[in-house]
């Protein structure tokens, strides 16, 4: 069973950054891509950044210029480098891998309040 080790979040002022990891318990490189999804209360879940084997990457229009999805030097860890962050950016994160099957982080939580 694979599984996603997400740390990372927590609570910032408007304008502040923090950044997200999320480290399998396989080679990233085993998976077709991999993501970051938020989940604010009342909402369904979205999707925030997509980064493949390739490096090719997108990011939803919400956070574009602001969060970019990358992979650390030692390519062991996703990350999620999100800075200028606003309220409603308030939401659980979750990692997901993907290969033939979908795999899911237990969540993290960033919180963005004056």
């Amino acid at each position: 069973q694979v599984q996603l080790v997400e740390s990372g979040g927590g609570s910032v002022l408007p304008g502040g950054s923090l950044r997200l990891s999320c480290t399998p318990s396989r080679s990233i490189f085993s998976f077709a891509n991999m993501r970051w999804y938020r989940q604010a209360p009342g909402n369904q879940r979205e999707l925030v950044a997509i980064l493949n084997t390739s490096g090719w990457s997108n990011h939803a229009e919400a956070v574009k210029g602001r969060f970019a999805i990358s992979r650390d030097r030692a390519n062991r860890t996703l990350l999620l480098q999100m800075n200028d962050l606003k309220p409603e950016d308030t939401a659980v994160y979750y990692c997901n891998a993907n290969d033939v099957r979908s795999y899911w982080g237990q969540g993290t939580q960033v919180t963005v309040t004056s």
